[in-house]
């Protein structure tokens, strides 16, 4: 995929790997401006109905009564009192949550959300067999919690999109049950015929390496072995909203959705299916086997429901004033301008610091506040704006023809 269009602009504000990563868990809560944070990890992006309750329950009584799915499909909730964490941890443990203390943190593994659904992709329904395997092995593995918490695994079927994500370790499914094994961002591949064990093996000789110098592979990437198997190109295209083959795919705007609409999730997964709902890094959600008749139901509680329209691709960190180091209001920056001025095309992130927490992989718009307004920045072009040239600023951007930055 080509590079992020900030590559060549953008200072390092990349972190001291001389000290243990600060990523928030479950158990280890992160103090910001609107109260504390913690963030679950799901395998996969998981939520079986039972689970999809609990985290609303969480939210209203803990937290803001809102749970925001982030770029790995896990799940953030905010707002919590400083004094709810062995509350949260109980409540997490109750419904499967939380089946390690030591290795929750490291329990990143995202997974190709129409796996086994659609009928594409080589993979099939060894994916979701995958997703446990990992799972369960990283749990069980005591050197795996070493691993920084931003350590993430990717389970493609095949059809290459969570595949160009960029994961540290991705497993890219061949058929037959063997796939290819990329490691970081080599440029080529090794052919596996036991995936989950290879993938572990994998995290394990990196971190060796590494000895604390690095939490990600392409961070010492030219000391790492590279494959002998050409990587296929990368689709990276999250699923179609609305009825998709095998469900639902919806999506909430900035990938926020209050507790209402967490329990209407539940709802039309139904509590009696042995599928879970499964959350994308795309931000949104895939309901196996619900009913199209949902999608009204779904829409009205303000969910997006088909695809296109000015909000595909549109996403937003926290900013203000839930994190002390944004200069803005993001969010509530990134509706403005969708209103004002709609439009398609590249994806465009609004970040309130240099930091850019949660931008996509692969070519998009990157919007950075600035003193004076933002910093509208594609494909190396930047262009400064004031807040009110914004809208009309994104909106060109969006609509730019791939250029090579020289």
């Amino acid at each position: 995929m080509p590079p992020t269009p900030d590559a060549a602009q953008a200072p390092s504000v990349g972190p001291d790997r001389g000290r243990a990563d600060a990523c928030p868990g479950a158990l280890r809560l992160h103090p910001a401006e609107d109260g504390h944070l913690a963030r679950l990890r799901l395998p996969g992006g998981q939520l079986t109905h039972r689970q999809l309750l609990a985290v609303a329950d969480a939210a209203d009584t803990l937290g803001d009564g809102e749970a925001e799915i982030t770029s790995r499909g896990n799940l953030q909730l905010r707002g919590l009192a400083a004094g709810c964490a062995a509350d949260l941890a109980e409540r997490l443990r109750t419904v499967g949550l939380l089946p390690s203390d030591t290795h929750e943190r490291v329990r990143n593994i995202v997974a190709s959300p129409l796996a086994g659904l659609d009928g594409r992709g080589a993979g099939g329904n060894r994916i979701a067999d995958w997703v446990r395997e990992l799972d369960q092995a990283l749990c069980a593995a005591p050197w795996a919690a070493a691993l920084s918490g931003k350590f993430l695994f990717a389970l493609d079927d095949g059809r290459g999109d969570v595949a160009a994500l960029n994961a540290d370790v991705t497993l890219l499914a061949v058929g037959d049950g063997r796939a290819l094994l990329r490691l970081g961002r080599a440029r080529r591949a090794t052919a596996v015929h036991d995936p989950v064990p290879a993938a572990l093996d994998a995290a394990r000789r990196f971190l060796d390496l590494a000895a604390g110098r690095a939490w990600h592979p392409r961070e010492i990437q030219d000391e790492l072995p590279d494959g002998d198997v050409p990587l296929p190109p990368f689709a990276g295209e999250p699923p179609a909203l609305g009825a998709v083959p095998g469900g639902l795919s919806v999506a909430p705007r900035l990938g926020r959705l209050g507790s209402a609409q967490w329990r209407l999730l539940a709802e039309a997964l139904g509590d009696t299916s042995p599928h879970p709902a499964r959350l994308t890094p795309w931000r949104g959600a895939v309901l196996p086997h619900a009913d199209p008749h949902w999608l009204p139901r779904l829409a009205d509680a303000g969910l997006r429901t088909t695809p296109g329209g000015p909000w595909e691709g549109v996403t937003a960190c926290t900013g203000l004033p839930g994190c002390a180091k944004s200069l803005a209001d993001v969010r509530a920056q990134a509706a403005r301008a969708v209103a004002a001025v709609p439009a398609e095309g590249l994806p465009v992130h609004w970040s309130g610091c240099a930091r850019r927490c949660g931008h996509p992989a692969g070519r998009w718009v990157d919007v950075l506040a600035t003193a004076a307004g933002h910093r509208v920045t594609v494909d190396g072009t930047v262009r400064d704006t004031e807040e009110n040239d914004t809208a009309e600023a994104v909106a060109e951007a969006r609509n730019t023809p791939w250029r090579r930055p020289k």
